[in-house]
């Protein structure tokens, strides 16, 4: 192995450079820490299997400890993550609920496990603001359509001084949304508001309290209010789209046109292919009576996955907005939207269409190396961001499909979640179910197909439900081909790319990921590529219309990959196109820079501390920088901590490379700053959002997923 100074890169303050001092000494430390004079001496032992390798100098040791070995807090990531169904009963948030709970439905009795009730608390100003005034020049409100019985606040004045918190000092009392913008969406409600607000005088001697805008970066078009405006943010629905789709008014006529074609030919199917089975002149007979469907799939939009393009995984809770920009300000070439189900979709839920925006970053194109191989592909019209749904039942893939590809103007594909886990999911149907079902999957991604116009269709799947029972090679097969009797009449699906997630549904993340069987589904899919061409000028040739990307399905490997060694590895041993990074992207979200630098990336704790405060900052213009919006970031924020203070410095290691299934023991950074960001006490994280986001509310509650970061005595002052 090289010599460790030689595989990376030291940045500024890695040996506790003054620059952190500053930071650091705005908090207290609520983690119980142990004075380094105290600590035992110990010797340098063998790497020891889930436990992370820091040198001696940086280890805290309790009375009596002899070596790092002793405290292995390995977590349960398939805890941190939730697994199981929620109690109908508990009130949280709805993204929550998807995912709370033991694995299989168990609570879990040791301390260990998932918080399961979590509640954020309420918060919002002590006075409500009318609509009326909230974005309006003091004396010219709109109309108030409650009229008398509205029952928010008028009087401007009165809001700021009783209804409302003080303005916040943080980011220099100025607010980050209008800085950037030149206008703040939030408008009155703003808790910066006295950075954009001024008082005028008018011809009447009268003085108006009224909101400044910036013209020279006001771009044209946003001159909308409240949600509506959220500048650099695309696939904005309109309000209108989800009420008429709440009320079924409307019209999904593709989909109820091709479901149509598909009961019909499912009769059809029964009556001639079941009437003696494998009899070859009854299948003949359906071929002859098979009816092409209404709507074939058009010329898809030419995809490209390769190793230029490192992928960051669809990721529930953590996959929001401003993550996946500070992912791709990072290197992110492909991004997805955190999971949707299909059916709140068509149902009009605002929480499920708002996982839909995109930042306009994430519509640029992403990298590509042109070469000969790659045919009538134009990397100028493709874009990174990508959807991801999940459906239980044909008909929800594909209406929501079509209302997806309808209202949504910038899509690079819809993905259909075939490896979801989540209890709530898989006993519905949907996610890692549809693993069992290929059949059912097939009609869903042909259907997908039918009815998505240019956008391509892909599929995520697991190895399998149970561990002694791998089915994706089969179900690979089904996606690239179809089924024997589908392909001979209707051609292939039209998947364009699978993500192979390299564990079983039961193994959850209870073991590393299987990069071996990862790469036999590989070398599998290179032999079909090989068996399609043997298929030409055959009757069973499938029809080039229903082929993605020329012919080519491309194939992505994922599971623990945490450093561009692991990237490089895999994609050159596994032989996959590409690899999709999830965990690994929230522990260490500059994973992609590394990748695209090929060294390891030894950021300073104030590094990392800039990564957390421009999260604040893109949280407050994705989600609003009122009171509402303040603490919906803050509790993102505290949800990407949780995972992002479990990254151990790689100038803290003895040995490379770092894993992403090692804990580490109690250990002190190198200097105050990056101690404290390697706190696993949850009241520390608070204090760093606190930092950016001001003091949290009375109001304002947050636990973490997993309780090993809940202690149950609270360090002194």
């Amino acid at each position: 192995m090289a010599s460790q100074e030689s595989q990376m890169q030291v940045m500024d303050g890695a040996n506790g450079a003054s620059s952190d001092e500053p930071a650091s000494k705005r908090v207290k430390l609520d983690t119980p820490m142990q004075d380094s004079q105290d600590a035992p001496e110990i010797q340098k032992t063998d790497r020891v299997k889930g436990v992370a390798p820091i040198k001696q100098e940086y280890l805290i040791l309790a009375p009596g400890q002899t070596g790092a070995a002793e405290e292995n807090a390995a977590m349960d990531d398939d805890a941190a993550e939730g697994r199981t169904a929620p109690n109908p009963s508990d009130k949280r948030d709805a993204r929550d609920a998807r995912d709370g709970g033991g694995r299989d439905g168990r609570r879990k009795k040791q301390k260990g496990g998932q918080n399961k009730e979590r509640e954020f608390g309420t918060f919002s100003d002590a006075i409500r603001l009318c609509n009326s005034v909230a974005w309006t020049p003091e004396f010219s409100p709109r109309p108030c359509k409650q009229g008398e019985r509205c029952n928010g606040l008028h009087d401007l004045r009165k809001y700021l001084k009783e209804g409302r918190r003080a303005d916040l000092e943080t980011f220099g009392g100025k607010c980050p949304v209008w800085e950037t913008h030149g206008r703040c969406s939030s408008g009155w409600r703003c808790l910066f508001v006295s950075s954009h607000m001024q008082e005028i005088e008018r011809e009447d001697g009268r003085k108006e309290l009224v909101l400044t805008v910036d013209s020279t970066k006001v771009a044209s078009g946003d001159d909308v209010e409240g949600d509506e405006a959220k500048p650099g943010v695309v696939n904005m629905v309109a309000p209108q789209v989800k009420v008429d789709l709440s009320r079924k008014k409307v019209d999904l006529n593709k989909s109820e046109a091709y479901l149509a074609w598909l009961g019909q030919d499912t009769e059809r199917y029964r009556t001639h292919h079941h009437k003696q089975k494998g009899d070859e002149d009854v299948a003949k007979d359906y071929r002859a009576q098979y009816i092409e469907p209404p709507f074939k799939p058009s010329e898809k939009r030419r995809l490209y996955f390769g190793p230029e393009t490192p992928t960051l995984a669809p990721l529930t809770t953590q996959g929001n907005l401003p993550f996946r920009r500070l992912c791709v300000e990072l290197g992110a070439q492909v991004t997805y939207s955190e999971m949707a189900l299909g059916m709140p979709l068509l149902q009009g839920a605002k929480a499920d269409w708002t996982l839909m925006r995109a930042h306009q970053s994430e519509v640029t194109p992403p990298r590509y190396t042109p070469t000969s191989i790659i045919r009538d592909y134009d990397n100028a019209k493709d874009l990174k961001f990508g959807v991801q749904i999940a459906a239980n039942i044909p008909w929800v893939a594909i209406k929501s499909t079509e209302a997806l590809t309808r209202f949504l103007p910038h899509l690079r594909l819809v993905d259909l979640n075939c490896g979801c886990p989540i209890d709530m999911v898989f006993k519905t149907g949907a996610g890692s179910a549809l693993l069992d079902s290929p059949s059912k999957l097939e009609r869903m991604i042909r259907g997908m197909n039918a009815v998505s116009d240019d956008v391509p269709i892909t599929a995520k799947i697991r190895m399998g439900v149970r561990d002694d029972k791998p089915t994706a090679q089969k179900l690979i097969e089904r996606l690239a081909f179809g089924s024997p009797e589908m392909r001979d009449t209707a051609g292939a699906p039209g998947c364009a790319a699978i993500t192979l997630h390299g564990r079983s549904r039961q193994q959850r993340y209870t073991r590393a990921a299987d990069w071996s069987y990862i790469a036999e589904c590989a070398a599998l899919i290179k032999s079909y590529e090989k068996k399609s061409d043997e298929l030409a000028d055959t009757i069973r040739e499938a029809d080039a219309n229903t082929l993605p990307n020329g012919g080519k399905m491309y194939f992505l490997g994922n599971g623990d990959v945490y450093s561009h060694v692991d990237y490089l590895d895999h994609v050159e041993k596994a032989k996959v196109d590409s690899v999709m990074i999830g965990r690994g992207a929230i522990i260490k979200p500059w994973v992609f820079e590394e990748i695209e630098k090929g060294q390891y990336l030894d950021k300073s704790a104030s590094e990392r501390l800039t990564y957390i405060e421009k999260f604040a900052r893109y949280g407050l213009e994705a989600w609003g920088s009122d009171e509402l919006g303040v603490n919906f970031t803050r509790r993102f924020l505290l949800e990407f901590l949780s995972f992002f203070t479990r990254y151990v410095p790689i100038g803290l290691l003895e040995y490379l490379p770092p894993s992403i299934n090692e804990r580490p023991p109690a250990y002190r950074g190198r200097n105050d700053l990056e101690t404290l960001l390697a706190s696993k006490n949850y009241k520390d994280w608070i204090k760093i959002s606190d930092m950016f986001l001001g003091p949290a509310p009375a109001e304002f509650k947050f636990q973490p997923k997993h309780k090993s970061n809940s202690y149950e005595i609270e360090a002194e002052g």
